[in-house]
């Protein structure tokens, strides 16, 4: 399938020609790594939440930093695609094999994690409990930022899945590839077909999940880290009526970077990707497959049949296309793809400003960062904001829980319950949220220069988010956070690489000594004792 900016051009040639074909009684020929012109649009992911028009809004709306919120805002309704959806995950997991499961997926995870590297994205802050130190691309990559954070303390009360213990999951959303910020026109781009064929950063590759496992390796008996990464999808039909996919994206035009997967909440089955400007993706463990079933990618494994009997194989040796092409499936290079089966969008309409950080006091909020408070009676999802005020936006971000459990019915809206407050951040900027035993934390980056904050509060009697303590210096580009409740730790994530910000050692200065490289990538973990919870 071709990338967004090249299947919109064909688009518009196909409904040019299409017109043309219509006065002649012909009818434009199919081609199968294309949308079908009889189903125009089965490509097109999740529509996106009802937009109002942007402007400041009255104070009515706005009590202060910490104060009450309105619940109501929160609400999602079920996605409209999502009985469709659930037939198109069906019919692709007819025709290819599954996982297996998470534990062996896990159990043939082919990248390491060294604990305790010298990468240090913490400098003068305070080191935490524990850092995972990822391979050496991943570290820098260019095209992968890593964002939320989760894990089998979140999916499961006993911590195991299954018998799988200390799992975490990450998720990182595809942050560039040449043209994506000047594309002004659907049929223009920077990538020509041929560049796309040519080199996969072309490609819009969405959103990765990256499964972590700490463990005894069964033939030597020493400890290990170990991580697989997989790739988010979404299911459409072509113009052959096959069953294909894309990578994730929130709307195919504008040009947005993607879903930012600034949170993820892994629940039961269930994995919950925070869409930003309209709601929730939903994913299920139970369809993560399989494109290289012996493990072998140059063999080209034979793969099932779709509707038409016709055998496929696979290819992950190809890095540069997707979903099915002339009877081959292709996932950009990865092994195994999930697809998204289900949404949650914000039933308000969507009056943020865009272009801009700043978030409205009242209406559909952002859905910037998810997780999990398994500490409260029923289990909540949080969800929350970034923000950062400006003049007649003065909100600083605002966060409420749900009860996660009802977010599996996919029947009835789900209201936010228990809380809702604008976060006590002055300045706004908070990068990921956990609630824990009446205390909440949150995670405030400040870019390159100096190490992120991390932030505890209590409500107090009247409902209000006040400050618990001085903030807690961590790492540099602090993102999601993630409570392991067994262990006692709140983990996170720095996103920062070398060379991707000014002062990531391309350019010195105080902050910055000779020899210091605060921008790799780290997973990590403080103690929950040490932060006073």
């Amino acid at each position: 399938m071709p990338s967004s900016r090249i299947r919109r051009a064909w688009i518009a040639a196909a409904a040019a020609a299409a017109a043309a074909l219509a006065f002649t009684g012909l009818a434009a020929p199919a081609q199968a790594q294309d949308p079908a012109p009889d189903a125009p649009g089965t490509w097109i992911q999740e529509p996106r939440a009802a937009e109002g028009s942007p402007s400041p809004l009255s104070a009515a709306g706005w009590t202060a930093p910490g104060g009450a919120a309105s619940p109501g805002d929160f609400t999602l309704q079920p996605g409209e695609m999502n009985a469709e959806t659930t037939r198109r995950v069906t019919r692709l997991a007819s025709v290819l094999p599954s996982s297996g499961g998470v534990q062996k997926l896990l159990a043939g995870a082919n990248r390491t994690i060294q604990p305790w590297c010298s990468r240090d994205p913490f400098g003068t802050a305070p080191d935490p409990d524990i850092k995972y130190c990822l391979h050496a691309d991943d570290s820098t990559s260019q095209e992968w930022v890593p964002q939320g954070i989760t894990g089998v303390s979140d999916a499961k009360d006993n911590e195991l899945w299954g018998e799988a213990a200390n799992i975490q999951l990450f998720a990182s959303y595809d942050g560039w590839d040449p043209g994506r910020e000047s594309d002004p026109l659907p049929t223009a781009g920077d990538c020509t077909e041929a560049e796309l064929e040519a080199d996969d950063a072309c490609n819009q590759k969405g959103v990765r999940i990256t499964f972590v496992q700490s463990r005894t390796n069964p033939a030597t008996g020493s400890p290990e880290i170990k991580y697989r990464h997989v790739l988010l999808g979404w299911t459409y039909v072509n113009s052959a009526d096959h069953v294909s996919f894309d990578g994730l994206h929130a709307a195919e035009y504008p040009i947005q970077k993607g879903v930012h997967a600034g949170g993820i909440v892994w629940y039961g089955n269930y994995l919950y990707v925070a869409d930003t400007r309209n709601g929730l993706r939903v994913f299920d463990m139970r369809y993560i497959l399989d494109l290289d079933p012996d493990n072998d990618p140059s063999t080209h494994d034979e793969i099932g049949t779709d509707t038409d009997g016709v055998k496929t194989t696979s290819n992950v040796e190809v890095k540069t296309k997707v979903g099915r092409h002339d009877n081959v499936w292709y996932s950009f290079g990865y092994r195994y793809v999930m697809p998204q089966v289900a949404a949650w969008k914000f039933k308000a309409a969507q009056n943020n400003p865009k272009g801009s950080y700043a978030c409205v006091s009242t209406g559909a909020p952002k859905s910037s960062y998810i997780s999990l408070d398994r500490s409260t009676t029923p289990d909540r999802l949080i969800m929350g904001e970034y923000c950062r005020p400006e003049s007649g936006y003065p909100s600083t971000g605002r966060i409420a829980s749900y009860p996660v459990a009802a977010l599996e019915g996919r029947s009835a809206d789900v209201t936010a319950q228990g809380w809702a407050n604008y976060l006590p951040l002055a300045g706004g900027g908070a990068q990921g949220v956990a609630a824990y035993e009446e205390r909440l934390y949150v995670n405030e980056s400040k870019g390159t220069d100096e190490p992120g904050n991390l932030w505890r509060y209590k409500w107090s009697d009247d409902g209000r988010l006040v400050q618990d303590g001085q903030a807690v210096k961590t790492a540099r580009g602090a993102e999601d956070l993630y409570v392991e409740r067994g262990k006692g730790r709140l983990w996170s994530l720095s996103e920062h690489r070398p060379g991707s910000e000014k002062d990531c050692t391309a350019t010195k200065d105080s902050a910055d000594p000779d020899g210091t490289d605060y921008c790799q990538r780290v997973l990590y973990a403080h103690k929950l004792t040490a932060l006073g919870g």
